[in-house]
């Protein structure tokens, strides 16, 4: 068993030894084994969570150009879905190129901590791991460490269900690269420097930890192929999507756009 022990209430007066026995055994079936307060074999299930996953948490990308708050929070307002196509409308257009030659080595080992010029970078501590606690709540880390995270629960923002997750069912909750990185080589990052490459696989603003079915189903399609099915944060998502575009200075397809604007009432 890893996780902090159950903890047994004081008792007010005298209670027997086996009392005590009774109690700590129920305590330990509730906590289950490794802390993170489900029984084996569920401590990464899904359940249902709050509205488009905002879990009280969440930041507008809006109000998160950098990417280092938590989340990604549904835009709402008419003043705010006004300002996201304004920045979806900036957009350049083209087609997407060729993938021949693209490998995901190419923008460097997976999740580094040495992608200068993004935000975390040189902390001591991964990239997934940053940003698994920047999204996560009530994380815990693995004993000795302040890095690696062993369980968190997550307010997944594409399917709007909470996610407790635990390490041992790492797959349940994977790194979503908003831009995808096969379509940033088809967009113009084949012909990048390797360390600009790195930065934007390691930018926390390109980077969210969501339910891993639902990433696997997006693979490496742009919004006009796929959008989260929580219908609720497909604008904020839009918004993420152009905001990389924008700081990495690359186009999106016509129908990427269009699908973008679509999303926040254009």
């Amino acid at each position: 068993m890893s996780g902090p022990r159950a903890s047994v209430p004081r008792a007010r007066g005298r209670r027997t030894g086996a009392a005590l026995t009774v109690v700590f055994a129920a305590v330990t079936l509730v906590t289950g084994c490794d802390g993170a307060g489900m029984p084996d074999g569920q401590d990464a299930s899904a359940s249902p969570g709050g509205g488009g996953g905002t879990g009280g948490r969440a930041v507008s990308p809006l109000s998160n150009p950098d990417g280092t708050r938590p989340g990604l929070a549904p835009v709402t307002s008419d003043a705010d879905r006004a300002k996201a196509r304004g920045l979806i409308a900036d957009l350049r257009t083209k087609g997407r190129g060729p993938r021949t030659g693209y490998e995901r080595d190419a923008f460097g080992y997976a999740w580094m901590d040495t992608a200068d010029g993004v935000p975390f970078a040189r902390n001591g501590c991964d990239t997934r791991n940053d940003v698994l606690r920047r999204d996560g709540a009530k994380v815990r880390h693995r004993s000795g460490s302040d890095c690696v995270v062993e369980s968190m629960t997550l307010e997944d923002p594409y399917t709007g269900r909470r996610v407790n997750w635990t390490k041992r069912h790492a797959t349940d909750v994977q790194i979503d690269h908003v831009m995808p990185l096969s379509y940033d080589w088809q967009m113009g990052a084949a012909h990048w420097s390797e360390d600009k490459r790195r930065r934007i696989a390691n930018d926390p603003l390109n980077l969210l930890p969501v339910d891993g079915p639902a990433n696997s189903a997006k693979r490496d399609s742009g919004p006009a192929s796929w959008l989260p099915p929580s219908r609720t944060i497909r604008c904020a998502y839009a918004v993420r999507f152009a905001q990389v575009a924008h700081k990495y200075e690359l186009a999106v397809t016509s129908p990427d756009k269009r699908t973008m604007l679509a999303q926040c009432g254009g």
